[in-house]
């Protein structure tokens, strides 16, 4: 038996129309009435059909971050498939890195359906012998940090620039943190050494020129290379410009936002009693003018996709004190999975930023597309995976802590508004969550492997 979701408005990222779609583990049938006959039947009217969310942009198993075991989060919010940043183990490759995550952290403990982007933090060039390898083993794109100087995290440039050098000749994407690690460092010490410890120095110490600084030398590398590039958690207007601009000259360079860089402002930090250090990621919040920047971007699709950058620390705003007297030691975090979808909905569709199909397009069918794993995800097309969220426009509700399934003590978008609700949520044509409660069981996600030559690779061609 298999079920006929009836009379609902079906939504993709360029159209809207009124169908019936039969769905089994795959979707099966879309057309005008299709047989009962034996199915469950789900009357949709008055209701949007769209694809289940793929956010592209999570920090499920990172070392600080709550782990898998609340991705059932991201099924409450609509989204069934997140894309996981897994950090590199020191001394081990990858490869080996992404294997040990899935099977200690995801594999049986992960609700919703996953797959992974490597992330260097071995920063050694033995990773250039194994980006050979790396889509064999089902890995088809490559984070490298600019920022977070004397950590791990940060990767020097000639590292960057010969892995890109390589990954282009197997379609694999390179991913960057753009944020000049230099000039964060020195500011970081020079406020503090000023007495100036509150959790919005965090801002004054990644003004928005050091991310604008870092995407334009990371777009230089990536020409120099010949390879495409894709900038994630784009947040200031010059930045953007940077990756309008190339793009524009016909150089493969993208970018995406994030839930909180389209919605919370610089004044989020500035909240007494130490309640900023909530709001501290990065890069960090901006002034109006740059979330203005970003609505534009994504209407107008200079910026691609819009992820959560999901990353709820462990001990939650607890945990966050450990910066009570040094904003540079806060844990960076937004836990923002559950809400991505309700917060682009209202403040965007619901104000007149962006139409239907663009939210649509920016939530679900683009993030596939960037990591390839399209149309297997983000489509509503007969053989893509039953993953279908049928959201009734009509709620209306405030977001708060007291709803959310992310495992932290706070929420990000508290006290927000939000238009809209996921009435039922189908995770390849199982109902796992309905009206913000999650009703399926834990564990059941699958890992998803993704193809190379995504769309970053459209209409490229490697240089001789």
């Amino acid at each position: 038996m298999g079920i006929i979701i009836k009379n609902g408005t079906i939504l993709s990222a360029n159209d809207e129309f009124v169908s019936d779609i039969f769905i089994e583990e795959k979707i099966i049938e879309i057309g005008l009435n299709l047989c009962e006959d034996g199915h469950e039947v789900i009357d949709a009217t008055g209701k949007y059909v769209i694809p289940g969310g793929v956010d592209e942009h999570v920090h499920m198993g990172s070392f600080a971050t709550l782990s898998f075991e609340t991705s059932h989060a991201a099924l409450v919010g609509g989204t069934t498939t997140i894309v996981d940043f897994a950090p590199q183990i020191k001394g081990r490759g990858i490869i080996e890195s992404i294997d040990i995550q899935n099977k200690e952290f995801a594999e049986g403990k992960s609700s919703s359906d996953y797959s992974f982007h490597g992330m260097v933090m071995d920063t050694n060039e033995s990773l250039l012998d194994e980006i050979p390898k790396m889509v064999d083993a089902g890995i088809t794109t490559l984070k490298f940090f600019m920022a977070y100087k004397y950590t791990p995290f940060m990767v020097p440039d000639d590292l960057i620039f010969k892995g890109m050098q390589i990954a282009k000749d197997y379609g694999i994407t390179i991913m960057v943190h753009a944020e000049n690690g230099d000039m964060v460092y020195t500011l970081q010490n020079q406020l503090l050494s000023e007495g100036k410890t509150e959790p919005v120095y965090h801002a004054y110490s990644r003004p928005p020129i050091v991310e604008d600084e870092a995407t334009q030398r990371a777009i230089y590398l990536s020409e120099l290379a010949g390879c495409p590039l894709f900038v994630v958690h784009v947040s200031s207007k010059g930045a953007m410009e940077h990756i309008k601009v190339a793009n524009e000259k016909g150089l493969p360079v993208y970018g995406e936002t994030c839930t909180h860089y389209l919605t919370l402002n610089q004044s989020f930090l500035e909240k007494p009693n130490f309640e900023g250090a909530k709001y501290v990621c990065s890069p960090a919040l901006r002034t109006d003018e740059h979330i203005d920047a970003m609505w534009d971007a994504i209407k107008n699709n200079y910026l691609l996709a819009v992820g959560s950058d999901h990353a709820a620390v462990k001990g939650g705003f607890e945990k966050k004190k450990d910066g009570l007297n040094n904003f540079a030691k806060i844990p960076n975090g937004c836990p923002s999975v559950q809400d991505r979808m309700v917060m682009l909905w209202t403040q965007g569709v619901e104000k007149g930023k962006i139409s239907k199909q663009r939210f649509v397009d920016i939530f679900a069918t683009k993030p596939a597309k960037i990591v390839g794993l399209y149309p297997q995800k983000g489509a509503i097309l007969p053989g893509s995976d039953a993953d279908i969220v049928i959201y009734d426009p009509s709620y209306r509700g405030t977001i708060t802590h007291a709803d959310s399934y992310e495992g932290t003590d706070y929420a990000a978008f508290e006290g927000f508004e939000r238009y809209g609700i996921a009435d039922k949520v189908f995770l390849r044509g199982s109902l796992v969550a309905q009206r913000g409660k999650f009703v399926g069981r834990k564990g059941k996600g699958k890992y998803i492997k993704p193809k190379p030559y995504a769309l970053c690779y459209e209409g490229f061609k490697v240089k001789d």
